[in-house]
């Protein structure tokens, strides 16, 4: 009878490639599910320090809603570096604008270990788009019905 954990090493890892349609789905709920899929907790064979997760595109990014009044009232706050320059915008300007899908990005990202060279790897395996069509036909992705079965108090843009 073996006592230890069997630890996956890099090179037993076989990575899946899945496509996600963020039609109508909730940011918050979507953004974790595809957290947990780059981090690889999906797996029963998780390892925390090797990069287990999978490559996911997303699609249609810029569909995604808000529940409640968070549309009008998230703010998204950064700074430029000069004295006083701090900027923010809120939840529709952004998905209004010229990158609706940094939304999505940037609530994944900060889903994701804070400060960390494996969380930095494991967001380069996220490709989001803002059409239904992606380049990415040749890995032979699996599609992933994500629908949200808690619409009710959902807003469009």
């Amino acid at each position: 009878m073996q006592k230890t954990t069997a630890s996956l090493k890099p090179a037993d890892v076989e990575k899946k490639w899945i496509v996600i349609d963020a039609e109508n789905a909730v940011v918050g709920r979507l953004a974790t599910f595809i957290a947990m899929r780059l981090r690889g907790k999906h797996r029963p064979d998780y390892t925390p320090n090797v990069d287990c997760g999978d490559y996911v595109v997303v699609l249609n990014a810029d569909k995604v809603k808000f529940t409640g009044r968070k549309l009008q009232q998230k703010t998204y706050y950064w700074h430029t570096g000069y004295p006083g320059g701090i900027k923010e915008r809120t939840a529709d300007k952004i998905l209004g604008g010229k990158f609706p899908e940094r939304v999505l990005e940037k609530a994944v990202e900060r889903m994701l270990p804070k400060e960390s060279p494996l969380a930095r790897k494991q967001l380069t395996h996220l490709r989001i788009y803002n059409s239904g069509e992606h380049p990415h036909e040749a890995q032979n992705p699996e599609t992933i019905a994500f629908a949200d079965m808690n619409a009710k108090n959902v807003r469009s843009k």
